[in-house]
């Protein structure tokens, strides 16, 4: 999506001195912040504790009728209107309590309208706004946003994570305000008239991990918004992007080796999506890097099926920039690929056949053996969801075209799987489809099948023959047993 998304090589900006005087919201409320990258240090607070108050921080009710309506920008002439745009930032920084809707209705509602007339404002163009004024809309976003996430659903209860779209989510109550701020920030990311050399004084490092680690909110709401305006703030600010991506890794190594909780993963994953379409060719190093120790790592996860469809896109991405990453990508899903959970196995052998499609003859060839091993035992399942979606991998064309050049390797793999289940499968739908399997093998080469199913008859003719052999040796060994106690008993 974006092109030279690699360019970027500049120094990095430098956070503002008085950092603590333009995010006055405190440190971010998130229990699975990432590390910060090593050049980087990054202020991570956990969800329960307690926000930071600087001098210009509002939050809280403001005394009754201290807030007063303010006009309208289209209400005033061109030069009030910058004067007026600070005063509707200072209302704005106020920062209400939404869980009593009673509490402070008026000011909460004249906060609402003055927000609604600062992203109008932004959004259309009429005037640029000075450096003050944008170094102060920034401190009124972060006094809004950043703050303390309320306790995961998991916290309270100690219930393990669960697909989100099994429950209600859970949605914040200050919605209204928050809302309003995202869309001010995104306004002012996006609009023309946005300077960057100018907004990345006040859009550093510090804001974007504070962005960051916002994914972790509950709220599906939030993090759409969140996803939004850090993809746009990757595409505009190119200085940010090794950062981005950095940030990024770290919460995918937390997420993966310590906790396996944060809401925002497929998030993230879809902005990585993007970031990965348009990587320059021949790829760098570190991209796959960051596929081998992250991406496929994320397979490994309990709760992989909330976030498996954005992370197979990304995998997909990968081999299809470079098919030299094929024998990679396909070892390392065999190496984290579920064995107790059947629900995951439907996962891998669709996000398999994916990869598959655009692997070509020479790649395939690199890694057949292990995965068709794989894939023998996925089709000999018992559950036959897991062996139906095995058997559906011969409906692909492609698979099909690859497979047969190597028939003389696959065939002598699988074709014990599929005489088992024509011979013994429960399920009618598994038995049909491994019908039709064995007929395009009959098909393919009739001749190399049947020396198969040879093979195989003849080690299950041995196998019933050595079995029968163990039945009669335990029957002696019982005789005799038998006869010795009978003779015990005679003498007594």
């Amino acid at each position: 999506m974006f092109k030279k998304i690699m360019k970027g090589g500049k120094k990095p900006s430098k956070s503002d001195v008085n950092e603590s005087l333009l995010y006055t919201s405190g440190p971010t409320g998130n229990r699975n912040s990432a590390p910060a990258p090593a050049n980087v240090v990054g202020n991570h607070a956990s969800r329960t504790g307690a926000a930071a108050s600087g001098p210009n921080f509002l939050a809280g009710s403001p005394p009754s009728g201290t807030i007063e309506p303010l006009p309208m920008f289209r209400d005033v002439p061109v030069s009030e209107k910058q004067n007026l745009f600070l005063r509707k930032l200072n209302v704005c920084c106020y920062v209400f309590d939404f869980t009593d809707t009673l509490k402070s209705a008026r000011e909460k509602e004249i906060k609402r309208q003055s927000l609604m007339d600062l992203v109008d404002f932004i959004q259309s163009g009429s005037g640029k706004i000075s450096d003050a004024c944008q170094e102060e809309m920034i401190r009124m976003i972060s006094v809004n946003i950043f703050r303390c996430l309320p306790p995961a659903t998991h916290e309270n209860t100690g219930q393990e994570v669960t697909d989100p779209e099994e429950e209600e989510p859970c949605l914040d109550p200050a919605w209204p305000h928050l809302q309003l701020a995202y869309e001010l920030l995104l306004r002012y990311v996006v609009s023309s008239d946005t300077d960057t050399k100018v907004a990345k004084r006040y859009i550093d490092h510090s804001f974007v991990l504070k962005l960051l680690d916002l994914f972790d909110s509950e709220d599906p709401r939030e993090r759409e918004y969140l996803k939004t305006i850090l993809h746009r703030i990757y595409g505009k600010f190119m200085v940010h992007r090794p950062f981005i991506r950095k940030a990024i890794n770290n919460i995918f190594y937390r997420f993966i080796y310590e906790t396996e909780r944060h809401s925002g993963i497929g998030e993230l994953l879809e902005i990585l999506g993007s970031i990965i379409n348009g990587f320059a060719l021949p790829m760098k190093e570190e991209h796959k890097l960051f596929l081998v120790r992250a991406l496929i790592p994320l397979h490994k996860p309990k709760p992989v099926a909330v976030y498996h469809q954005q992370l197979s896109y990304c995998i997909t991405q990968f081999v299809e920039k470079d098919y030299k990453l094929t024998d990679t990508v396909i070892r390392g899903l065999l190496k984290y690929w579920p064995v107790t959970n059947c629900q995951k196995e439907v996962l891998f052998l669709g996000e398999l056949e994916e990869v598959l499609e655009v692997t070509q003859a020479a790649e395939f060839q690199r890694c057949m053996v292990p995965l068709f091993r794989r894939i023998a035992r996925c089709l000999s399942s018992s559950h036959f969801q897991v062996a139906e979606r095995a058997l559906f991998l011969w409906n692909n064309e492609h698979i099909v075209s690859l497979i047969a050049p190597s028939r003389s390797v696959i065939v002598p793999i699988i074709c014990e799987a599929l005489e088992k289940n024509i011979q013994s499968h429960w399920n009618q739908a598994v038995h049909g489809l491994t019908v039709n399997v064995r007929k395009m093998f009959m098909e393919m080469d009739a001749e190399l099948y049947e020396e198969c199913r040879r093979r195989y008859e003849e080690k299950e003719a041995k196998a019933k023959e050595l079995e029968e052999q163990r039945q009669l040796n335990w029957k002696r060994v019982a005789d005799a047993a038998a006869e010795r106690e009978g003779d015990a008993m005679i003498t007594d």
